[in-house]
């Protein structure tokens, strides 16, 4: 469907004209132009479509996938307006006679909806700039949602533009409305998964703090009660996005998993003080309503190829995992586990592992410590370390969970162990 879209959008260009200019260089860079609008915002509508937090789009494809497939097409989408906006200026500079600096200024104060589109880019340029990786290091998880809110402004400004002055929609009303279907089902995904369901899913369950239970020096579990739980349709290692209704969280949305398998009568998350939001979620009190989005993520027993299973944590990643020991069959050397922390203050559930390891049968490792201390090697991770602890580690599935610089590592050294790609089970966390 994407390549489709795609296509037709490039016959419709050529079925209205877009051929014909290619006479002169002016042709050649007011043509390079129309392409780069017609396809810079057809890949800004599809990175919205891939950030809709669809649940079909999620268990195609896993949002840490989609998320990876918004940042490229995200970056290539601004990359190809801002070619629009300079070839189409220099393409009508140099038809007219006139400077790019005179050119510039007739476009925007005498062309319709200009200005608009001209507002348009430069707040697209503001949210890709945010979306680099040096800038996103040096900001707030809500900074950066707010910055990316303004795409929205941005698509809406865009919009009138398009219309008004974009040769393939003034004389064909059959594009004019396709292109208009494109926004306005791209809206629909959006208002329907991103606030629809999310507002029915909470009204249903009527959810609320029940308890929060301290974990270690600056993490807690919050239980969570709520109506007809046991109607609730998600699985151990998947996640909702919460909000908590209190007077200045109530609009902030941030992923955690459940870190115990769901019962029908309470939901369990388990929050790491990173940030100085999550750091007011400590102080969170029992009676506090909650909103959810979700269940999304693909790091569960379904995904299962083999009957036997690693699981791979790294810090507060161990959430989803844990959960998922609460669900996986249980049977003697069926699960391994390895869970990866920077000291014991850090190993999180340690005694719930210990208790579910004996319980369950479960070969549970630590590995804590700094790297190439006592009893643990340089690379936790290697080939080398991964097979000596788990001998029989390509028949197994993998399921890893934990900070970026973990998740490369171990996914580098299963391809090294020729661990078959079908096996490895990921969750990424970030933005």
């Amino acid at each position: 469907m994407t390549a489709g879209n795609a296509g037709l959008i490039g016959a419709m260009w050529v079925r209205h004209g877009g051929l014909d200019p290619l006479v002169d260089l002016s042709g050649w860079l007011t043509a390079g132009g129309q392409l780069t609008a017609l396809f810079g915002t057809y890949l800004a509508l599809l990175g919205l479509v891939l950030v809709a937090r669809s649940p079909w789009l999620d268990q195609l494809a896993g949002m840490h996938r989609l998320m990876a497939w918004h940042r490229w097409i995200g970056f290539s989408c601004v990359w190809l307006l801002v070619a629009h906006t300079l070839l189409t200026t220099a393409g009508y500079a140099l038809g007219d006679g006139s400077s790019i600096f005179a050119e510039t200024w007739t476009l925007v104060a005498t062309y319709p909806y200009v200005l608009m589109g001209t507002v348009a880019l430069l707040l697209l340029i503001g949210v890709g700039i945010a979306s680099a990786r040096g800038a996103r290091r040096r900001i707030s998880y809500e900074t950066w949602y707010g910055i990316h809110l303004y795409t929205y402004l941005a698509m809406v400004l865009g919009f009138g533009h398009q219309l008004a002055i974009g040769t393939d929609f003034q004389a064909d009303p059959v594009a004019r409305w396709y292109w208009v279907a494109l926004y306005l089902v791209t809206a629909g995904l959006i208002v329907l998964y991103r606030f629809g369901q999310p507002l029915a899913l909470s009204l249903r369950h009527r959810l609320r703090v029940a308890d929060v239970v301290r974990e270690g020096p600056e993490v807690v579990s919050v239980y969570v009660r709520g109506r007809r739980l046991n109607q609730l349709a998600v699985r151990a290692g998947q996640y909702f996005v919460w909000r908590f209704l209190t007077a200045d969280g109530w609009w902030r949305g941030h992923p955690f998993s459940l870190s115990a398998a769901p019962n029908g009568r309470w939901l369990r998350l388990t929050i790491k003080a990173d940030g100085d939001y999550t750091r007011r979620l400590l102080q969170l009190r029992p009676g506090t309503p909650v909103a959810v989005e979700g269940p999304y993520g693909i790091l569960t027993g379904a995904r299962r190829t083999r009957d036997r299973v690693l699981l791979i944590a790294g810090g507060i990643g161990i959430t989803p995992l844990r959960a998922l020991l609460d669900e996986l069959p249980a049977g003697r050397k069926q699960i391994a586990m390895l869970y990866r922390a920077r000291d014991w203050n850090d190993a999180v559930f340690a005694d719930e592992l210990d208790r579910l390891a004996e319980r369950r049968g479960v070969e549970l490792h630590y590995l804590i410590g700094r790297r190439g201390s006592a009893g643990l090697p340089d690379e936790p991770f290697s080939p080398q370390s991964l097979l000596t602890l788990v001998p029989d580690i390509a028949e197994r599935d993998v399921f890893v969970c934990g900070p970026i610089p973990m998740l490369d590592t171990v996914h580098r050294s299963l391809r090294t162990l020729r661990v078959p790609r079908a096996q490895l089970h990921v969750e990424r966390f970030s933005y």
